[in-house]
Formats: C-alpha cells, structure tokens, sequence
C-alpha cells in the first residue's frame, strides 16, 4: 500500500461515523433478510432434525439440499439481465427482482415447516430445496444490490454492516426460531415458527424502498448474440482474465472449509450431549451474538490496520483456533459454561473472519457484472460448506466429537498455506468496482477518498 494511501486513512472516529451513514444502514436492513434462510436450512435445520430422531449420517448429507447456493452463477446472468415486466419500469432492476423472489420465499418457508420430515422426508427435501433456491436467488439480488449501493469508501463499513444484519437473520432464524417452536419457549410447533420466520424478508424490503435503485449498470441490447455475450460470456471472461483468477477461485472455495464442517455438526453435538433447547437459545443469545457483534465490528478496523492480505491470514488462523473450542467441549461434555466459551470465541473469530472474507469477494466484483460475478465467487465459497462438508457426519461417527473438531482445525491449513501462496506471487487482485462507459439507472454517486479503495485490494 502507498504512503499516499496511509496518509488518507479515516481517523478512528471518522471510520465509526461511516457506519451510520444511510447506505450503511440500508445494508444492515440488507444483511437480515440475507442471512436467515441459509440459518433455516442449516443450523436450525440440523437441530430440528436431531430432535426428531434423524441420525447425524443423514443430517451430514441433508447439507446436499442446499446445491442451489453452488450453482447460483448458472441463473445469475438473468438477474443482471432480465427486466421482471412492468415491475423493473417502476422500481428499478434489482429491487423488482427482489419484491418478487421474497414473496415466493415466504410461501415456500410456510410450505417446508409444514412438511414433517419425522414422517418422511420426501417433502421435506422438496421444500428444502425450494427454499435453498429462492433464497440462493434472493442473495443474488440483494449481494448485487449492497455493492452497487456503497461507494468504494463505504464498502468495507457497509460490509461490515451488511454482515452485522446477516448475523442479526441468523440469531433471530436460529434461536429465535427454536424458541418459537420448542416446548420450552413459544410452543407453536416447527410450521408455524418457520412460517412467521419467513417475514424477516421485511427489512431488505424496506430498505430498498428507501434507498433507491443503486448503480446498476443497463445496457442496450442489439441483438440476441449482443444479449448472450454481455449477459453469459462477458462476466466469467473479464473475471478471468485477471491474474490469478484461478488461484483466486481455489482459495475462495477452500478458505473456510474447517469452519463449514465444525458448524454442520455443531447442533447434532449439542444435541448429544444433552442440552437443552432453552441452554442453546442463551448460549446464542447472551454470548454468541454479542460476541458476534464484536468479532464484526473489528472486520473493517482490520482491513484499515493490516490491509486484506493479512487480514485474510489473521482472521483465518483466528477462526481455524476457535474449533478447537468445540473439541474441549466435547470433552468436558454437558457444560453450559463451555458452551457459552465455545460459542463466543468461534462467534467473535467469525464475525471478524466473515466481514473481511466478505469484503475481499464484493472488492473483485466489477460494477458492469455485479451480480454474476459475486454469485461465481460466493457459490465457489459454498462448493466447501455444501459438497466437500458433507461427509462431516461420518467423520464425526468415526473419529468421535473430540476427534472430529481436530480435524475441521487441520482442514482450515490447506487454505491458509493457498494464501501464502497467492501471497508470494504476488498476485494483487485490484479491485475492479469501475463502471464501464455505459448508462445507469441512478446517477454515479458523490466522490469519496479514492484512496479508500486500497481497502479492498489484497496485499
């Protein structure tokens, strides 16, 4: 990074001012309705299927439901392209794609906690799957959206607030849901629980509303060959163009792995060891949000102290420690007080680990491709957490809970040794938030530090 770039660094009170900015708050708002179905269709999911006497074999390759996540590039390009009629006149490309992905979201969340999967899970997998799908849509969208709505100076804050809401969607889908449907809470049963879950699509929603179209790019299509060129061949063709692009997406795809598998098998562990519904909602609830918070809060912070590249090695060693948390737990069995201590350390290492991750992914997306080239990116990242985790449940049969989360800790290395790598190369993957000389539907927004983008650029 230049002296010139370090000199124009915000001060420390400036940095926590841009997390109040409208855009930053909008994507807050973003980040809850982005974050709770993927909770329902994992953490919660696996804790609703333990309770309900499914082995943790089978819950280990329920994670399959989830494919729609990995192939989202496949049907991004229509989300850049596609205009919803009428719809997309009024509101704009991205908001009229999300108004109409949620209310099909909410009609399919009713639809899977309705579908029993103690009785077979036949319906349950087909509603899963519906759901993974729209919700892998909705991510699209609002992924899209939230980097066309910052400016390069907000991007990190607006990341880490983005983040903040996603986190916010988990806790409120995770124990907030259990809450909702465990005997010891609410009560009203898993249908109901998910189904008023489901209108945690409101905040994105009315954020949208508030915050107006964005800079999508609109292009002027000639012809259907013009069409397929700039909706399908020209996003992965930039992308890879660039220096070690593929070195890029092999880092991407194994960076979290040792995190994805600890956290498939953490509710079944939990399960196991005998706590009970209301122990997990507090260990969630008074620790690990909190910790969350926390742990997100530091994100841009780190990427202003380190710059990207060390802050993708600290945050990732951080993040690879804290499962072995979950192993001491294992061992010392049913400890409310070790779970609170697992809980906090791996939320605090997450949040730190996540906002910056995430940053690094929506700082190589170009303006004029957003959202395919954000969905290549992030459907590599959930290549790991879908496909490559789902043997989790055998290897926490075989090698026991103590031995499984040494494991997911050695897995993490492989992916911090690809960093190095990168590293050593010198590969420095600019960021590429440019818009090409083409119209958009808002006008640019105002001019900020151009230094601030040096925050999104591994060193």
């Amino acid at each position: 990074m230049t002296d010139h770039a370090v000199a124009a660094r915000p001060s420390f009170a400036q940095a926590l001012q841009l997390y109040l900015r409208p855009r930053p708050l909008a994507a807050f708002a973003l980040g809850i309705s982005s974050g709770f179905p993927l909770t329902l269709l994992l953490a919660t999911m696996t804790f609703w299927l333990s309770r309900v006497g499914i082995d943790k074999t089978t819950i280990g390759f329920t994670i399959g439901l989830t494919t729609p996540y990995t192939l989202k590039f496949l049907w991004a390009p229509l989300v850049d392209r596609v205009p919803i009629p009428v719809l997309t006149r009024l509101v704009g490309q991205r908001r009229a794609w999300l108004f109409v992905v949620q209310a099909l979201l909410v009609g399919a969340l009713w639809q899977l906690g309705a579908s029993a999967p103690e009785q077979g899970l036949a319906a349950f997998a087909l509603w899963a799957i519906v759901v993974a799908f729209l919700s892998a849509t909705q991510d699209i969208v609002i992924d899209a959206y939230r980097i066309e709505l910052l400016s390069d100076a907000e991007l990190p804050h607006g990341t880490a607030m983005n983040q903040f809401g996603y986190r916010t969607g988990n806790l409120l889908a995770g124990a907030g849901t259990i809450w909702l449907a465990s005997a010891e809470g609410a009560s009203v049963g898993w249908a109901v629980a998910y189904g008023l879950t489901s209108f945690l699509v409101l905040p994105a929603a009315v954020a949208a509303l508030l915050a107006g179209p964005g800079r999508f790019v609109a292009r002027e299509v000639s012809s259907a060959g013009r069409w397929l060129q700039d909706t399908v061949v020209s996003p992965f063709a930039e992308f890879f163009r660039r220096r070690g692009a593929v070195l890029i997406l092999l880092f991407v795809l194994i960076y979290k792995l040792g995190d994805a598998m600890g956290q498939l098998m953490l509710n079944p562990m939990i399960v196991e060891l005998g706590f009970s519904d209301i122990e997990y909602i507090n260990a969630n609830k008074f620790v690990g949000f909190w910790a969350l918070i926390a742990g997100t809060a530091l994100g841009a912070p780190f990427l202003a102290w380190l710059g990207m590249g060390r802050a993708l090695l600290v945050s990732g060693v951080l993040m690879m420690a804290s499962n072995l948390g979950f192993a001491l737990l294992a061992l010392s069995g049913h400890s409310p007080l070790g779970l609170g201590l697992a809980v906090g350390v791996e939320n605090l290492t997450s949040g730190i680990g996540l906002t910056v991750f995430v940053t690094y992914l929506s700082g190589l997306s170009n303006l004029a491709y957003t959202a395919t080239q954000f969905a290549l990116l992030s459907s590599f990242a959930a290549v790991g957490r879908t496909w490559i985790s789902t043997p989790s449940g055998y290897a926490a049969e075989a090698l026991g809970w103590p031995g499984f989360y040494l494991l997911t800790t050695l897995v993490a290395v492989p992916g911090l040794v690809l960093l190095l790598v990168l590293w050593r190369r010198g590969f420095v993957v600019e960021t590429a938030r440019q818009v090409d000389a083409v119209e958009t539907e808002a006008a640019p927004l105002d001019g900020e530090a151009a230094a601030a983008a040096t925050a999104i650029r591994p060193r």
